[in-house]
């Protein structure tokens, strides 16, 4: 019969495939259960009420028109729809292929069945193939795992997730409109069972089995499985285990697929009380605490509770009596059998010859180490008890008691026991790659041995008074030629006929009487302890190995271990050499992941990669969160040495007085600092030692743990620090902002330095540690306060600087920004806010209206650069940047609403158009009609007023981080400087001569010169933020004589003196003239160049028709708001750097000369 798992025999590959699609299902479930987006839980209020209209469980499809014109009725709910598929509908996706290959897999399996038993498989039906030895596996395996789905599932996606999860993609996605999606059927399969994982959480009836037959599956395969499991031991474990007391743990893996696929089939835990007995008489005499897949842990006394057969069943095991035998029996076994490892652990005691002589004593110490490990972490864990069950608490307290349980004697067992594993196993394989070689080098020796003697009893070679004897010659030649026809690949044969070889040759020497020639007999001696040699060489065996890997499974420890991880740590704290055994450790928790890919290797499935790689990252996750540990030492000393450095020891200057040498000596502290600096080597010593360890499929190397393990503990302090450094009291007069700057800036500068003191004991770059991490930090934040601005938020996982390894923490909001960038942003603009405070644009100062003094000044920024550096102040650009953006789209939304919907405003409007049309000419009788103009339009002003001067804040504050930017840029880095702005001149250089010859080069539309040559020029402050495009505008009708309306009618507010330029007349009415300069020049910038013309044009017009009324009136002064008019475009002029005749075109040129002169 051909090879079930042969690629020919498509029987076995259709079964193989299916087993090995269920553990890569398994593992993706894992994989995303740590991936549930926080809103779908709907936990806390803010979520309920935000989003409780848009998330929908199952309820939905019992009325969804009514539902949708619920939302249909509301625009923002719309809104918020739109914005929540758009941020979520990628997961979403990834969870329902999840849910949808659950499904697939239990009608693959159905269909497998089906084909089965309709004989498409030539020669094969259900009985053949559970006949078989891999078709029985895989059969079981199939069901065991679609078992183990449902189970996972249930356990960490809870049923209303996964509901809202179900419904959200039906809404978001095409599935509602195909035909052949199976929508359906995964939600009646996935819908809600009413679990919960919390703890003291009630079990809703009949469950599991209710869920588990969702699915109709064939009874008869179900049953026949079961007697497979019952009766067979399927993997042949029970020859790895010879002892009797061992069985239940040789079978613990089957025990697990038989413990979950009673659920399939419950009559059996309910009603059959013989069947019962015989499972547990079988798999739990001496345990009731199973892992059934990768760690999960189920404790059967808790789960066959409610039924009748089973419980009674398993009374026996639970009997306190029989409870109090094992604990105490496995209290001695460990006792027993961690002071045999102790033993082989001593150095030098695990020989070569040792080991091979005594392969069933190790292997036996091995076993019963293994078996005592497992029975006394399963059920000691907190995992596996529910602290409000009396009953299982009683039996985990007798435990405790009888088997004297100390977690960390246990531990320490393990950390030994793998050690020991590890040693033995490399001995093995060193062993069996040099075994054929060793062998004939000892069958050589032997040999030439014989030959020796031979030429000795010749007569021919002078060996002290030996006579010739023909006889003795012949026969040791004919020996030495019998040892050189032993054949290595017939191992049998050739073990006998060595052991006869070594009598023959005792034998010889007592008939010959050869023992009075010493010689002779070190010669036969040697020729014997060779062919021993080859006797115990012939005896490695690979199976000795693959016994090993069965006994050394630590794969039910998969979550388990994490309540030893204090203990590592605690032992790691105080012996940091300790990391080097821990390695064993990891490396047998490694063999873990042999059960889940197996099949997939088998398989050869594609999936191999994902679902190792998820593996091994879950592995090396937890082997640097128990390594964390070091760089957390690290830095509680390292904060030691920074106070000493920075207040205790005193900086020795240049020259002093010999009598004061004393003083600064400072022994002392001096010796504390060096205590701690070699305290801190000795740890990273300690990480260094383990060597690089391939862990799965991942190469861990030491010095990247230590590095990654420094940069997460350094992320964390500094993260926190700026949490806790930006926190503001917006009552607090005056601000807390510069002190709080000052004092985050000393914290900071205190981390700087300690990281630079500290990198040559640590051997890593700590500058380019701490740029890089800072940086990230940052800029991570500026990126989720910018979220806030964004339809499509980038969540965490898409984030390119957020990392797994090193995550950036996140902080519970205090006000309405969600970092510290925000908080610092919007304090920024709190106290340079321009209704309370005027900026005084020739000493970069802002004061405050009502009292004078003075708020802030461009050290703000130099201020934030020492604290931040330049990724702080980038930050806050990049979030200024955002804040237009809103404010400008806020702006248009608001011109719709009060000017271009209002009939009278509109009106007022046509009618001075046509009253100053055309632009060139003189308005007669001008003030009557602008002012009548400004007072029908008076209510739209205030918030027109509010959104400008709002804009020109945030283009000042982006003003000053500009020159702040590139001042630093021109110190620190003068060439990256001078580069950038020679790139920059000569890239503008050559795009405008395309224009002028669009046969010169341009760059393409691939070419990304451009965008990252931006993002280069504003970190050095090389732009200017006035001359940037915010948003994209449509045509507005009336908007350049909204826009000169609006400036007329702020000038009466102002007024102009000879120090300060325009300034506010009364503080009651606040405007200030920079922000409302620059608010009117960006929103203008958003439009079309034509638009300021018309603008210009107007003012240019104004200033010409008063002045002209003026004249004729002969009034000897310029009014006030000429005269506005006049600064105003001058700043204009002065702020957007174009040449003056852009002014002049409108106004004549000796009004610009003179008007200064008149004033």
């Amino acid at each position: 019969m051909v090879d079930f798992l042969a690629e020919n025999n498509l029987c076995g590959q259709a079964i193989l495939r299916i087993v090995s699609c269920g553990n890569a299902i398994i593992a993706e479930l894992l994989r995303l259960s740590e991936f549930i987006p926080a809103v779908f839980r709907l936990k806390d209020r803010a979520d309920q009420q935000k989003y409780g209209d848009i998330i929908f469980d199952f309820s939905y499809f019992k009325g969804p028109e009514l539902w949708e014109s619920k939302l249909d009725a509301k625009p923002e709910l719309q809104d918020l729809d739109e914005e929540f598929r758009e941020n979520n509908i990628e997961i979403v996706t990834r969870f329902y292929l999840a849910f949808q290959s659950v499904h697939k897999y239990i009608v693959d399996l159905n269909r497998y069945l089906d084909d089965l038993n309709e004989g498409v498989y030539i020669q094969q039906t259900l009985e053949t193939v559970l006949l078989n030895e891999d078709g029985k596996q895989l059969l079981c395996e199939a069901l065991y795992l679609y078992g183990v789905m449902l189970l996972v599932i249930d356990q960490k996606i809870e049923g209303e997730v996964r509901e809202r999860m179900l419904v959200s993609y039906y809404r978001y996605s095409a599935a509602r409109s195909s035909a052949d999606s199976n929508m359906d059927d995964i939600c009646k399969l996935l819908r809600s069972t009413g679990y919960s994982g919390q703890p003291g959480a009630k079990r809703p009836p009949n469950y599991p089995e209710s869920y588990f037959q969702r699915v109709p599956i064939n009874e008869s395969f179900i049953s026949m499985v079961i007697g497979r499991l019952r009766s067979d031991d399927i993997y042949n474990q029970v020859s790895a285990y010879p002892l009797p007391e061992h069985r239940s743990t040789a079978l613990a893996n089957q025990a697990a697929m038989l413990y979950v696929i009673l659920y399939f089939d419950p009559s059996i835990l309910h009603t059959h009380p013989a069947k019962m007995r015989e499972i547990v008489d079988k798999y739990f005499p001496d345990n009731w605490v199973i892992s059934i897949y990768m760690g999960i842990t189920v404790n059967l006394a808790d789960a066959w509770e409610p039924y009748k057969a089973a419980k009674t069943a398993l009374n026996n095991t639970l009997d306190l009596s029989n409870v109090r035998e094992q604990a105490s029996r496995y209290a001695t076994v460990s006792e027993r059998v961690h002071a045999q490892v102790q033993q082989f652990l001593k150095e030098g005691y695990l020989r070569e010859e040792m080991v091979l002589d005594n392969i069933p004593r190790l292997l036996n110490c091995l076993r019963d180490c293994n078996v005592a490990i497992r029975w006394l972490m399963l059920h000691t864990a907190d995992s596996a008890c529910d602290p409000n069950n009396k009953r299982l608490r009683q039996i985990k307290d007798q435990i405790l008691t009888d088997s004297r349980y100390n977690p960390r004697i246990l531990f320490q067992l393990l950390l030994d026991t793998a050690q020991f594993e590890f040693i033995l196993k490399e001995m093995f394989k060193q062993m069996l790659s040099e075994k054929q070689t060793k062998w004939e080098h000892y069958k050589k020796e032997g040999s030439e041995r014989m030959t020796e003697l031979a030429d000795v009893f010749s007569g021919v070679k002078p060996l002290t008074r030996v006579e010739k004897n023909e006889n003795l010659q012949a026969w040791f030649r004919e020996i030495s030629k019998q040892i050189l026809s032993l054949n290595y690949d017939d191992s049998t044969a050739a073990g006998r006929k060595t052991v006869q070889l070594i009598q023959a040759l005792e034998e010889v020497q007592e008939f010959h009487q050869l023992e009075s020639n010493l010689q002779v007999c070190q010669f036969l001696a040697d020729t014997r302890k060779f062919l021993h040699q080859m006797i115990r060489t012939i005896n490695i065996k690979e199976e000795v190995l693959i016994t090993m890997q069965i006994v050394g499974d630590l794969s039910f420890a998969w979550q388990l271990i994490d309540s030893f991880t204090s203990i590592m740590q605690e032992s790691i704290r105080v012996n940091p050499s300790m990391v080097t055994k821990l390695r064993a450790t990891f490396l047998k928790l490694a063999s873990a992941l042999d059960l889940p890919l197996l099949r997939i290797n088998q398989a050869n499935s594609p999936d191999l990669l994902s679902v190792s790689q998820y593996y091994s990252g879950e592995l090396v996750s937890y082997v640097r969160k128990v390594l964390q540990i070091i760089p957390e030492s690290m830095f509680t000393s390292l904060l030691k040495i920074i106070k000493l450095q920075t207040h205790d020891i005193i900086e020795v200057p240049t020259r002093l007085d010999k009598d004061k040498l004393r003083d600064y000596a400072q022994l002392g502290p001096r010796y504390e600092v060096a205590k701690l600096t070699h305290a801190i080597s000795i740890f990273t010593e300690g990480i260094l030692m383990m060597k690089t360890t391939l862990v799965g499929i991942i190469k861990v190397d030491p010095k990247q743990l230590l590095e990654d393990g420094i940069r997460k503990e350094l992320v964390k302090r500094v993260a926190f620090a700026l949490h806790r450094g930006l926190i503001f009291n917006p009552r607090a007069k005056p601000s807390e902002l510069m002190p709080k700057l000052k004092e985050l800036g000393a914290t900071m500068n205190g981390f700087h330095r300690s990281f630079e003191y500290i990198q040559d004991y640590v051997n890593i770059y700590g500058l380019k540690i701490w740029q890089e991490e800072v940086s990230r930090i940052i800029n991570y934040n500026v990126e989720q306060e910018c979220n806030n601005f964004l339809r499509t938020k980038i969540q965490d996982w898409q984030s390119m600087y957020q990392s797994t390894h090193i995550p950036i923490p996140k902080f519970t909001p205090v006000d309405e920004s969600v970092t510290f960038i925000g908080r610092l942003c919007r304090e920024i603009l709190r106290i340079t806010d321009p209704k309370i405070t005027c900026h005084i644009d020739q000493l970069n100062t802002w004061y405050d209206m009502k009292t004078h003094q003075e708020v802030t000044s461009s050290r703000l920024f130099s201020e934030i650069q020492t604290t931040l550096g330049t990724f702080g102040l980038n930050g806050l650009d990049r979030l200024l940047c955002f804040m237009i953006v809103k404010e400008l789209q806020n702006f248009l939304s608001m011109f719709q609403k009060i000017i271009l919907r209002d009939r009278t405003v509109q009106d007022t409007l046509k009618t001075l158009m046509n009253a100053v049309s055309p632009l060139k000419s003189i308005v007669a009788n001008s003030n009557k009609i602008y002012f009548s103009a400004i007072a029908k339009t008076q209510k739209i002003w205030t918030a027109y007023l509010e959104a400008i001067m709002k804009v020109g804040q945030m283009q000042i504050l982006r003003q000053q981080i500009a020159n702040e930017l590139n001042y630093s840029c021109r110190f620190d880095s003068k060439h990256l400087a001078a580069a950038l702005e020679n790139l920059n001149k000569a890239l503008l250089a050559d795009i405008e001569a395309h224009y002028q010859d669009p046969s010169l080069p341009y760059p393409k539309e691939d070419n990304t010169l451009l965008y990252e040559i931006t993002a280069y020029l504003e970190a050095a402050g090389i732009h200017n933020p006035l001359n940037k495009i915010y948003i994209t505008t449509k045509r507005l009708p009336y908007f350049p004589i909204v826009n000169f309306l609006f400036l007329i009618a702020q000038l009466p507010k102002l007024q102009y003196t000879k120090n300060l330029g325009m300034v506010c007349r009364k503080p009651t009415d606040p405007v200030d003239w920079p922000p409302l300069v620059l608010g009117l020049l960006t929103l203008l910038k958003q439009f079309h160049s034509r638009y300021t013309e018309q603008f210009l044009a107007l003012i240019g017009q104004f200033i010409c028709s008063t002045v002209e009324q003026c004249t004729s009136q002969k009034l000897p002064e310029i009014p006030a708001d000429v005269v506005g008019a006049l600064l105003f475009l001058e700043d204009y002029v002065r702020y957007t750097k174009l040449p003056r005749r852009v002014a002049e075109a409108h106004v004549p040129n000796f009004i610009f000369d003179e008007f200064r002169t008149v004033l």
